[in-house]
């Protein structure tokens, strides 16, 4: 078919996507209520307090189903501290995936500690539990589990692998807050689990960080670490009673109240929101059942497990049901059609020169083998499935309400492409060298 008879849009043909309402993706919903709780935050100047925050604390506990939640001015800052609560320390080593976002692994660092990665499974994106027992050795203390793009990893097979090692276990939840697998809440799993809250986020309160465990020694060596003014005779373990009202990590991490203040009314809504929007993103996906090269990434409902509020939420691509066709090609060719698409999801960490290459202290040797007692870093070949995965996956969009007739016209538009993928392999350029990004959200 020549390019004058393409139905493509990319070649002249018209747009699948005719109807346009951004507030199909506006994202958090902010009513007179969260505005009415900031106010009250700002009026009273109580911007620097912990009040309205131990309050979003004890009900974000009673949410999650754990004995402790403790708030951060940041996700980073909570997983940091979570690492700390495990004991992570100088010499350790934590094991992580390599996709994901930085700050699922870069905290050991400002611990002493280095991190050695593991290579995920090609369908849920998650840690592969067959790529983690290899990599243990002597000083490895923790595995960090993240539920990417709001999928559950395999709990069950890595908390096999972490119980037989003695290993502490931090879930890493920033994408999946709310998220069930097999019926029981994620972050529930593992000996702790944090989370950001920013505002790019399913559970967004404008920028913050949770964490959470039924760990009482986790919980304070957490509280030690960058909570100065509630480190005090309130903590039970005899070792922190020493050093209280002055922070361990020598840092300030608790969480701006208006955050917290608005996390209160976020919480309150913030089941039935999601839900609407997993009905919504379910709905796209079974339009595209079967269509060939298109792959959904997500679990099956009806086994107690879910995608959370689907953060970030992206396809698998197959470019040989398609011709060869690059993911780079047909997301360009889906976004002439009017609907959103990206290629790519986070690339790599072990490949960026930080984790091989930059001395950040002054060691005089990469920072990731300042602490170390073997050689961690991994290039290119170590993790194959890793290095690979930003051809094989494409964005698609973030529905957060359910209105089937928009739905519809966006599900057309990558059905579309597909089914029209033989015209495009002419001017298809092929995927550049790095497919994705460091990460998803820009303020």
């Amino acid at each position: 078919m020549s390019t004058a008879q393409s139905q493509l849009a990319i070649h002249g043909g018209p747009k699948a996507v005719t109807i346009h309402d951004e507030s199909l993706f506006h994202w958090p919903i902010i009513t007179q209520e969260d505005e009415e709780a900031a106010l009250d935050v700002l009026r009273r100047g109580a911007m620097s307090g912990t009040d309205v925050t131990v309050q979003f604390e004890e009900e974000f506990a009673r949410w999650q189903g754990t004995r402790y939640a403790l708030a951060f001015n940041n996700g980073t800052a909570a997983l940091q501290a979570a690492m700390f609560g495990c004991g992570i320390g100088v010499g350790d080593e934590i094991i992580c995936p390599s996709i994901t976002y930085w700050a699922s692994a870069l905290p050991c660092f400002s611990l002493g500690a280095s991190v050695l990665f593991a290579d995920i499974d090609p369908d849920t994106l998650c840690l592969d539990p067959d790529d983690i027992e290899h990599r243990i050795g002597p000083r490895t203390k923790a595995i960090v589990v993240v539920h990417y793009l709001g999928h559950p990893a395999d709990m069950d097979r890595i908390l096999a692998v972490a119980e037989r090692h003695n290993l502490k276990v931090i879930e890493d939840v920033s994408h999946a807050q709310g998220g069930l697998y097999k019926g029981r809440k994620l972050g529930t799993f593992g000996h702790v689990a944090a989370m950001s809250l920013m505002a790019g986020k399913s559970f967004a309160i404008g920028e913050g960080g949770m964490l959470v465990t039924d760990d009482r020694t986790i919980y304070e060596r957490a509280l030690a670490f960058g909570h100065y003014e509630r480190y005090d005779e309130r903590v039970q373990d005899g070792w922190l009673r020493a050093y209280r009202h002055l922070p361990l990590g020598g840092y300030k991490y608790r969480m701006h109240q208006v955050s917290s203040a608005v996390g209160r009314v976020q919480l309150k809504y913030y089941d039935q929101r999601i839900a609407e929007i997993r009905r919504a993103m379910n709905y796209f996906w079974d339009l595209l059942e079967g269509v060939p090269g298109l792959q959904a990434h997500r679990v099956r409902e009806e086994e107690g497990s879910n995608m959370a509020g689907w953060y970030a939420p992206h396809g698998l691509y197959k470019a040989e049901e398609l011709g060869g066709l690059s993911v780079t090609r047909f997301a360009e060719a889906v976004r002439a059609e009017g609907s959103i698409c990206s290629p790519g999801v986070n690339r790599p960490l072990h490949l960026h020169p930080l984790l091989t290459e930059c001395d950040v202290y002054g060691h005089d040797r990469p920072t990731r083998l300042a602490f170390a007692e073997r050689d961690l870093v991994r290039l290119q070949g170590s993790l194959p499935v890793s290095e690979q995965v930003g051809r094989r996956t494409f964005s698609i969009p973030w529905f957060k309400h359910y209105r089937p007739a928009l739905i519809e016209q966006h599900a057309a538009a990558f059905r579309k492409v597909a089914e029209h993928a033989a015209e495009l392999l002419a001017d298809d350029p092929g995927d550049g060298p790095d497919v994705g990004g460091w990460h998803f959200y820009r303020a």
